[in-house]
């Protein structure tokens, strides 16, 4: 079969056509030929990144910036990293992007210590350098470094106290100064009474120590005194344990018997104050008696010649006895 020349030229425009682009990825890293594995970052400003700068690991290149995206509102921008070389690298690794003064921005992944190593679609630790250009101004000027990187410390450090304290944190502060200054007057009031109780000659502290020893003088003096107190209770103590508490115990029991005894005869009809106090025959019996008394002297009283009579030739007074007592009509007279 004879190949004309035109499909000749147009295999060869195919094939020329695929070399192109084969030879255009390779030059900007891509392996049309193996697949690569996608890692991860995170930045807040990546300093000039762009798609297709080098990602390097101790000074080799193991891979390129894929793609940047940072949504609409471009707060935090992703960073999509494209590995063409297969590389173990450690879970805490941390991604610096380090500018260059002569050409673009590099990744450079700084390797951790982890045996647990990334996998495809994991993010990286992410951290901002300075690069060469931070390299570059601590050779040149190194007290304007030093100046720039106080500057920044001091940038964050006013950023944070300007988060965190707030309108109501700053009055909450003003609160606190106010409460340490009356707390500091008052402790300034005490330590000048606590000078004055302190005082050696007029203080409290002194006084009450004067007292203390006069009072340890005193039972110092009175020692013997107190011997002989603590001497005498020993002997009533002795006393009162030498009493024969369980007989007397035993004889105040049998009392008790007795008394209890004597108070149920007293209550009973067997004795003779039992009948007196319970028996309502004795009380019938001096109430008629006395009422026959009371009688008789009336009737002495009304009738005195029918008992006692001083004449010679006079007749006693009989017949009109009285059979019941009269009124006394003394109280009536007394109620006059």
């Amino acid at each position: 079969m004879k190949i004309t020349n035109e499909t000749k030229i147009g295999i060869l425009a195919v094939v020329g056509i695929i070399l192109l682009i084969l030879g255009f990825n390779f030059l900007k890293g891509k392996n049309l030929f193996k697949k690569n594995e996608y890692i991860y970052a995170v930045y807040q400003d990546v300093q000039g990144l762009k798609k297709s700068n080098p990602v390097v690991i101790n000074g080799l290149q193991v891979g390129r910036i894929e793609s940047l995206d940072g949504g609409k509102d471009m707060k935090r921008i992703l960073v999509t990293v494209s590995l063409f070389k297969d590389v173990n690298i450690p879970a805490n690794s941390l991604a610096v992007i380090n500018p260059n003064l002569l050409g673009s921005p590099t990744l450079e992944i700084q390797l951790g210590d982890t045996t647990k190593y990334l996998q495809s679609g994991d993010t990286l630790v992410t951290s901002l350098s300075g690069g060469a250009f931070d390299q570059a101004m601590k050779l040149i000027n190194p007290v304007l470094y030093e100046v720039r990187n106080s500057v920044k410390s001091l940038d964050s450090v006013l950023h944070i106290i300007t988060n965190v304290f707030d309108p109501t944190t700053k009055n909450n502060l003003k609160d606190i100064i106010g409460n340490l200054n009356t707390t500091s007057a008052s402790f300034a009031v005490s330590a000048a009474s606590l000078q004055t109780m302190m005082n050696v000659q007029n203080g409290a502290i002194a006084k009450s120590l004067e007292n203390v020893s006069i009072f340890t003088a005193n039972l110092n003096t009175n020692n013997q005194k107190l011997n002989d107190i603590l001497t005498n209770t020993q002997k009533a103590t002795g006393k009162l344990a030498a009493i024969d508490i369980e007989k007397t115990l035993d004889t105040l029991n049998i009392a008790v018997n007795n008394f209890k005894e004597g108070s149920a005869k007293i209550n009973s009809k067997d004795g003779s104050l039992g009948l007196l106090l319970n028996d309502k025959t004795l009380y019938n019996n001096l109430e008629a008696t006395s009422n026959k008394i009371n009688i008789l002297l009336d009737d002495i009283r009304v009738h005195p010649k029918r008992y006692v009579n001083f004449s010679v030739f006079g007749k006693k007074d009989k017949g009109n006895y009285i059979t019941a007592p009269l009124k006394d009509d003394t109280l009536k007279v007394v109620n006059q």
